[in-house]
């Protein structure tokens, strides 16, 4: 009975991460950056606005995987679907470029409150297969991000860049994934989270239990390779696309193809790097995945060959896989069950961090070198500083 729960719960969350970070995703891309300049923002404050809804995953991860652990994992996803469910509608009223990044700010608390939540709830339901479940949840979630700029893209075209109607949409997203949220997460009685009462948990007790997280040092290592992971994918996703229009001069349809690869072959493969991690261990996946990333990266800006660049893209995704989904089983396994929430929380903050700061440092260094080369190179030095720190300390 128990089992068909979980299973039952297990696909829930499945279907509304996906129409959850289809959502998110859609509300910024590819509609952030002229629905800000229509409001006449300031140049130098349109990377604010477009980082401003990253913000609350660095400040509430860690607090709302804390809380799960406490007050239950349902709680706390209906909380993040009421911010998935009422954000999208707050941007339709918006007439000042200040007023859109406190908007931006409060719909970060979605996701930030929902991913590492949900990780939990998986970790707790698949002990012994937390890599392939975990994987699959973020495939899914993957497939909303990857659905929604052509989604937005399109009812930006038919309707002559009507915001407020790509909002609406949006906001249809989001009421979606919170009534899902409603009507499938449903606890039995047996699925009870760790329940307290927090009236009863003083600060030192709960800044004990943060640290005791910190304090764990394959955690740390394992967050800065998620953290790695996440800076190179989002100045890749950013940046790859100007060195094949710029640089290798591709047709826009083929730097579609380069581009697109590893959105595909990301989720395609995840599912089946979790099922491996769960059967040789997370750590040799995470070292060899971000040694693949790291040369795949590497090559890049030394390339102008389609077939080969193609190739390369598919190598980075492949390696991008194999690392992420080892990451977070393995911070729930060092975590213990008690504490998976707070952990993942954890590791959740730092691949905030790594993916606000990689789009923003890759650029100043591409800015000031005037060249690709020394930004992917950039990108590849971390990985191999990232990956490096984790062996060292896997043998310490």
């Amino acid at each position: 009975m128990v089992s068909r729960f979980n299973e039952r719960l297990f696909w829930a969350l499945c279907l509304v991460g996906l129409f959850a970070i289809l959502s998110s995703t859609m509300s910024k891309n590819p509609v952030l950056n002229p629905f800000a300049k229509s409001l006449e923002t300031p140049e130098p404050l349109l990377g604010f606005i477009a980082s401003a809804s990253t913000i609350p995953g660095i400040l509430v991860s860690l607090p709302a995987g804390w809380l799960s652990d406490k007050i239950g994992r349902r709680r706390m996803l209906l909380v993040s679907g009421v911010v998935f469910a009422s954000a999208p509608f707050l941007y339709i009223p918006i007439a000042y470029w200040w007023q859109l990044a406190l908007v931006r700010f409060y719909h970060g608390f979605a996701t930030a409150i929902f991913v590492p939540v949900a990780n939990a709830t998986i970790a707790e339901l698949f002990p012994e297969k937390k890599g392939e479940r975990i994987s699959v949840f973020s495939s899914s979630t993957i497939i909303g991000r990857a659905t929604a700029p052509f989604l937005g893209g399109y009812i930006l075209s038919v309707t002559n860049y009507g915001f407020h109607m790509l909002y609406t949409a949006v906001g249809i997203a989001g009421v979606t994934a919170f009534l899902l949220s409603i009507l499938l997460i449903k606890k039995p009685t047996e699925f009870s989270p760790s329940l307290h009462i927090i009236d009863k948990t003083n600060v030192r007790k709960i800044l004990s239990e943060w640290s005791e997280i910190v304090r764990n040092k394959m955690i740390v290592a394992a967050s800065m390779v998620e953290a790695t992971q996440r800076y190179t994918f989002g100045a890749v996703e950013f940046f790859l696309v100007g060195y094949l229009k710029e640089i290798v001069r591709l047709d826009p349809a083929f730097i579609g193809i380069v581009s697109g690869a590893q959105l595909v072959i990301i989720p395609a493969l995840k599912p089946f790097m979790g099922r491996l991690s769960d059967k040789i261990g997370r750590e040799k996946p995470i070292i060899a995945g971000c040694l693949i990333s790291a040369a795949s990266l590497v090559a890049i800006p030394f390339t102008r060959e389609f077939l080969i660049l193609l190739a390369i893209s598919v190598a980075y995704g492949f390696g991008f896989s194999l690392a992420t989904a080892s990451t977070s089983p393995l911070v729930a396994d060092l975590a213990g069950e008690k504490m998976y929430g707070t952990a993942l929380g954890f590791l959740t903050t730092i691949m905030d961090v790594g993916q606000t700061l990689g789009p923003i440092i890759t650029g100043i260094i591409i800015g000031f070198t005037l060249r690709y080369v020394e930004g992917f190179i950039s990108l590849t030095g971390i990985l191999l500083f990232a990956c490096g720190i984790f062996i060292l300390i896997r043998h310490s």
